[in-house]
């Protein structure tokens, strides 16, 4: 880890997109913001794409992450949502990706026992203990904007370790390490 970085945490959405920043050293660590992009008044889906692409540069010219941390997809029953939802990551992954910012992504279940000791805890849960570790006055009505804060932490935490998840350091890592999504 360098000195000091920044570390920029999103959960991908097509509703709400949570997302937060922490200055990170390697033995602490500031919450610089969290908040979230609402799309539900967007009717288009390829709109909102847009939109949380465009957000995502914003947030990355804005504040200059070393990092991106994601939430990858959960495996639910809804095939339409997953689709959705891996569309909304993959363009901020892209955001990223365009910018040169190394990616790593986190299982939901992984961010919540980097943060509470326990893979199956509420979001509640997550909100409250990141409320205690960060010292945030006031938590935001939706917790979308703590689970985007809880994947910067959970990779703060991750740092160094083989476990960690996938990570893409550009186009050309992320084209190597998946030959079979590139099309010639």
């Amino acid at each position: 880890m360098q000195n000091e970085q920044i570390i920029l945490g999103i959960d991908p959405g097509t509703t709400i997109m949570g997302f937060g920043l922490i200055k990170a050293t390697k033995t602490t660590m500031e919450l610089i913001q969290m908040h979230e992009l609402h799309l539900k008044k967007y009717d288009n889906h390829f709109l909102k794409l847009g939109i949380i692409f465009k957000r995502t540069i914003e947030l990355i010219e804005e504040y200059h992450p070393d990092e991106l941390a994601i939430e990858a997809p959960f495996f639910g029953k809804n095939v339409q949502s997953m689709l959705k939802l891996g569309r909304a990551q993959g363009v901020a992954m892209a955001a990223g990706l365009s910018r040169e910012i190394p990616i790593t992504e986190y299982s939901p279940k992984k961010i919540k026992m980097a943060i509470t000791g326990n893979g199956n805890a509420s979001k509640e849960q997550v909100a409250k203990m990141l409320q205690s570790l960060l010292k945030i006055k006031t938590l935001p009505k939706n917790l979308d904007a703590t689970d985007g804060l809880a994947a910067a932490v959970c990779h703060y935490y991750n740092q160094g370790s083989v476990t960690a998840g996938k990570s893409y350091s550009g186009w050309g890592a992320f084209v190597s390490q998946n030959p079979k999504k590139v099309k010639s």
